[in-house]
């Protein structure tokens, strides 16, 4: 038997012993689960020698008490997503490039009750009336689940990795993301108190580069920060987080973004920190931007600069307040300075890939293309800053 055959056979006996366990518990009088693990696996697999046995307990336990075959996916460093697409195929990003892993849980009901223990303590489900669920790890990282009858092959579990040590402005100039000059403008831009969008697609390093620029917040400034799920840490000693709240199973107690957003503007910020505008809160946020809190950052799901302004226009007009798309237009114009496009390249890499001013067009808000990396990598600035924006720059820098 090749060492994945026996690897196999050793995950489908965990898997059978971790059944008998939970079969066990209900007549258990109580003791330690590790021990009672330790002794399962003695009985039913004695013939095994001393390192087969101690890994077939080890599997016992992730099965009994953590994410199961996932538990070394998260504990590998290198790992920044874990993809499971039903219980045999599980991927992972690494570096920005996706790759399949040997894991797999031993079936669906395994996959389910994985699920289970990561809901379970924040009192969430999910079933057939409620098949989709986001949540997050005590350890700060992102779940998404997707159950039947939505999920067409098997229960689709995401886990973003959460990294307790953000990247900084120097270790995104270091690895590629900005270029040198890029970050002498972001910083100047950030002191100057620009309101910037940062804008991209999935997985392109947005909530990355908002988090670094803050770095460039005076310490003395008091930051609040607004996220659907809490992503971003902040490295500055002054930042109140607030994180939207879901509906309880009785269908009470949700608090939006954009409730959050309103209630911020209460709380005396400097700046406020939207993590990602993706509803009605979007007008909130730009009213925010124009009646004095500047210095102001978000991020939008977008292709391009002119792309996200569209984008955020169309987010403020659901606020259903009936305001005419001309004036929605009018105060994206005079809410925003700067957006800051990132994009994931071909070889997986991030990079900040356009800046661009905004401009008053006729009928709103329009960009102007201040800065553009090749695929080739090479930057180009295409056009000198405003004279206004220049000014405020230069008594900034």
């Amino acid at each position: 038997m090749d060492h994945f055959d026996r690897d196999a056979a050793l995950d489908e006996l965990a898997g059978s012993l971790r059944d008998r366990l939970l079969g066990e518990a209900a007549r258990h009088d109580g003791g330690d689960l590790h021990e009672r693990i330790r002794a399962l696996v003695d009985r039913e697999a004695g013939l095994l020698d001393d390192a087969a046995r101690a890994r077939l307990v080890a599997r016992v336990a992730e099965r009994s008490f953590g994410l199961g075959p996932l538990e070394p996916l998260l504990s590998d460093p290198t790992v920044d997503e874990v993809m499971v697409n039903g219980h045999a195929k599980v991927w992972v990003e690494r570096a920005g490039r996706i790759e399949p892993t040997a894991a797999c849980f031993a079936g669906e009901a395994d996959l389910r009750h994985a699920i289970e223990r990561i809901l379970a303590p924040i009192g969430r489900r999910v079933d057939e009336a409620e098949p989709l669920c986001d949540a997050r790890l005590p350890d700060g990282s992102r779940v998404n689940v997707v159950v039947a009858p939505l999920a067409l092959d098997g229960s689709v579990l995401t886990i973003r990795r959460f990294r307790p040590r953000g990247f900084g402005p120097d270790d995104l100039v270091a690895n590629g993301t900005w270029a040198a000059p890029l970050h002498d403008l972001l910083r100047t831009a950030v002191r100057a108190r620009c309101n910037l969008l940062i804008s991209g697609g999935t997985g392109s390093g947005k909530t990355t580069t908002l988090n670094a620029l803050t770095e460039f917040i005076d310490d003395g400034e008091r930051i609040v920060t607004v996220e659907d799920a809490a992503e971003l840490r902040l490295r500055h000693p002054h930042v109140v987080r607030l994180e939207a709240r879901p509906a309880s199973l009785e269908g009470r107690g949700e608090v939006t973004v954009r409730r959050l957003v309103r209630n911020a503007l209460r709380m005396r910020p400097d700046r406020i920190v939207v993590g990602e505008v993706r509803g009605a809160e979007a007008l909130d946020m730009l009213s925010a931007m124009s009646s004095g809190h500047d210095g102001s950052l978000s991020t939008v799901h977008a292709g391009s600069p002119e792309e996200a302004l569209r984008r955020v226009e169309t987010l403020a007009l659901m606020a259903g307040l009936g305001l005419p798309h001309e004036a929605v237009r009018d105060q994206v114009a005079g809410a925003l300075d700067l957006v800051v496009h990132q994009a994931r390249m071909a070889d997986g890499s991030r990079r900040v890939v356009a800046v661009s001013e905004i401009v008053r067009i006729a009928g709103g808000a329009g960009t102007r293309e201040l800065y553009t990396l090749s695929q080739d990598g090479r930057p180009t600035w295409r056009a000198p800053l405003a004279d206004a924006l220049a000014t405020r720059l230069a008594r900034a820098a």
